[in-house]
């Protein structure tokens, strides 16, 4: 339980990586404040079930990262309802495809403020309380694309390129006050929301999941494999160690060898 007495708040965490890194903090004996679009009931039944399964304290509030003064909120409501904000998890994204000379400027604005702006804001309003306690933990989840790019994801890879170097400029910023600020940088990841790419692609190629899963992976990983949301969430708790208290300011890939070549 190397996490227990830390507060954790992680972002888009009703689902996907998020949640798994939630799970993966919580095991550790974090508290946890969940964040994220959903039903309610099933929101709740989530929240409900985190806390009786790890026997922590969880929390969640549905904050609109998009907006910085909901940013705020969000980080104040962790400090004063869960006593602290030791690690900060920058998840939240969204994602939309088209060239750039098609690209809709509503998306650009929206993407980049989910993707990049938020992880600025979070970053701004929970550095002083950490400063104070001179330990925190602040993991923004990149991707990657905020190392290489891809053709019709303009939005995304502009973002997640700039959370790489806000990641590094924080990073050299608090590198003597007990706070380290690194970016995980996942490659394909089996959640929810890529299960259900893989389906539409198989419909409209008369193929099976399966197929489409080998093509949509070999085109950009030498590793035929998808990370799992249990693996990001692994190497976020790893980053919280004691182990980790000198790797600040990186970006680390965890992608089946897809940035490497």
């Amino acid at each position: 339980m190397a996490l227990k007495g830390k507060v954790a708040l992680v972002t888009g965490s009703t689902s996907g990586i998020g949640l798994g890194i939630a799970r993966a903090l919580a095991a550790q004996g974090a508290d946890i404040m969940l964040n994220g679009f959903g039903d309610a009931g099933e929101i709740e039944a989530l929240r409900a079930g985190l806390a009786a399964e790890f026997s922590v304290r969880v929390l969640y509030d549905g904050a609109d990262l998009s907006k910085p003064d909901q940013v705020a909120a969000i980080v104040q409501k962790t400090q004063s309802e869960l006593g602290s904000l030791d690690v900060l998890v920058n998840n939240a994204g969204i994602q939309f495809v088209a060239p750039v000379d098609e690209f809709p400027e509503a998306k650009w604005d929206a993407i980049l403020a989910i993707n990049l702006s938020a992880v600025f804001y979070g970053m701004k309003y929970a550095i002083p309380g950490m400063k104070a306690k001179g330990w925190g933990r602040i993991i923004n989840i990149a991707s990657a694309h905020g190392l290489v790019a891809s053709p019709n994801k303009v939005a995304y890879v502009a973002a997640k390129h700039g959370v790489v170097g806000a990641t590094k400029v924080a990073a050299i910023e608090l590198a003597n006050d007990g706070i380290t600020v690194n970016a995980i940088c996942p490659g394909w990841v089996l959640t929810p929301l890529v299960q259900k790419q893989l389906e539409d692609r198989a419909k409209a190629a008369g193929t099976d999941v399966e197929t489409e899963k080998k093509k949509m992976i070999s085109e950009t990983q030498p590793m035929h494999k998808f990370s799992s949301p249990e693996e990001i969430g692994a190497l976020a708790v790893f980053l919280c160690s004691d182990g980790a208290q000198t790797i600040t300011g990186t970006p680390l890939s965890i992608d089946g060898g897809w940035v490497a070549h």
